[in-house]
């Protein structure tokens, strides 16, 4: 009964995820792509913790880690390049 839970819950993040690289490619505007791409990876880590139940292990559990990270910063400078159109800024830049 788990078993097939867990597989029902890993079906519907995958479509999830397939919804959402439409809302990337096709996106009306910047930040719904920002938007898009941080659920990607929320919904990424969340598929990964579901296969490590599945499989019984904890071997997915550094992947899962170092996802979250890359997923963060991946915001953080896909939104700081909306907002000013440069992601490292430069003393002699204005």
């Amino acid at each position: 009964m788990k078993e097939t839970i867990l597989l029902i819950a890993l079906t519907l993040f995958m479509i999830a995820i397939a919804i959402l690289l439409y809302r990337v490619i096709m996106g009306p505007s910047m930040p719904d792509r920002a938007i898009a791409l941080d659920t990607i990876g929320v919904n990424l880590i969340s598929a990964i913790a579901i296969v490590s139940i599945l499989l019984n292990t904890k071997a997915f559990l550094e992947a899962i880690l170092i996802l979250g990270i890359l997923a963060f910063i991946g915001t953080i400078a896909f939104s700081k390049y909306i907002e000013r159109g440069v992601i490292v800024e430069r003393k002699g830049d204005n």
